[in-house]
């Protein structure tokens, strides 16, 4: 099957080029013998470093004009980036390129406006019974996903998945602004994040490496749409999940630590290097998802999130730093169930 999404700007149905899906349909299977020695080594840190610098530090070399042709495969626009792209002569550090954030990716005014965090794929939902079993059976667990002290404030609340591929840009922003309440890695393997593999391993997201960033926007000066848990999901060849804010550009980064104050939009974080994850959590009844990428879930397409429903869920293709969500009117509580039963039933 072909994996299709929805490219935002235009409304049109794009279809996805899967980088590296072969080594990915080897992988994937495999879940079903957790406990073999082979699917083990296949997703361990070890394997995932190798395959890193195999794909991404080997491979070009410092041969410049492959670089170029490399980056005009993946469609990298390069009057957006801040560096010369002459000096990108490694996949590595074209995946790894900063842009002119402010002018190329303009975030809405609105403080309560919740931006995507990253140039990604986006899949949204709420966590009640009228998603639950997809996202129980497919997705994530909620519990397993944040560990077993973090799971509480966001019980029946709101969802997003935004799933990068090799070609975006590979910074986090952050989503709102507000203090960190608790940040914390948890460890786990390196399993492929394609579509494919995710609808073929169980919850992969909640299984996977990831760092978990709990953010309460009720702070003064936050975005007060409550506690919103950012969790950065590793993936096989993805290793590092660097953590790097900063106010000014990407001058002078630092470590999220429990107790800073984040600004929505500023940079967060680095994946390094290649596609992985961002889950976005929210407390129950606080955001309303855009009108615009609820209805994209339900085009006529292709796409490998087949997850029971009569038809499958369509990816909505974002940029970081658009708006995605703001927050709910009271007398728009239950919209998300009310609209999706609208949905599914049409």
């Amino acid at each position: 099957m072909r994996h299709q999404y929805v490219e935002r700007d235009s409304g049109r149905i794009r279809t996805e080029r899967l980088y590296g899906d072969g080594i990915l349909k080897y992988v994937c299977p495999r879940e079903r013998e957790d406990s073999s020695r082979l699917y083990r080594v296949l997703t361990s840190r070890r394997m995932t470093d190798f395959l890193a610098y195999v794909n991404f530090d080997a491979m070009l070399g410092a041969r410049l004009s492959r670089s170029m042709r490399f980056m005009r495969t993946l469609g990298i626009d390069l009057a957006e980036c801040l560096d010369d792209p002459a000096t990108f002569d490694t996949p590595r550090k074209v995946f790894e390129r900063r842009i002119r954030y402010q002018e190329e990716r303009p975030m809405p005014r609105d403080p309560s406006i919740v931006l995507s965090p990253c140039d990604a794929r986006l899949l949204v939902g709420n966590l009640s019974e009228t998603m639950g079993f997809m996202i129980k059976d497919k997705l994530f667990d909620l519990e397993e996903l944040l560990g077993p002290d973090g799971a509480e404030p966001f019980i029946d609340g709101g969802f997003a998945v935004l799933r990068l591929t090799p070609d975006k840009y590979h910074y986090n922003h952050c989503p709102v602004s507000g203090t960190v309440k608790d940040i914390y890695i948890l460890d786990g393997r390196y399993a492929p994040c394609n579509p494919g593999c995710v609808i073929r391993l169980a919850q992969p997201y909640s299984k996977n490496r990831r760092v978990v960033t709990i953010i309460d926007s009720d702070h003064p000066g936050g975005s007060g749409i409550g506690l919103v848990a950012m969790v950065e999901v590793v993936a096989l060849m993805i290793g590092d999940i660097i953590q790097a804010y900063s106010e000014d550009g990407y001058d002078q980064p630092s470590q999220v630590t429990p107790g800073m104050f984040l600004r929505r939009g500023q940079p967060k974080s680095l994946f390094r290097p290649g596609s992985s994850t961002v889950v976005l959590l929210f407390q129950k009844d606080r955001v309303a998802f855009d009108d615009d990428i609820v209805r994209n879930q339900n085009r006529h397409a292709q796409s490998r999130f087949a997850l029971g429903f009569g038809r499958p869920l369509v990816e909505t293709e974002v940029r970081v730093r658009s708006g995605i969500a703001r927050p709910r009117p009271r007398e728009e509580e239950g919209f998300w169930g009310k609209t999706m039963h609208g949905l599914m039933n049409e």
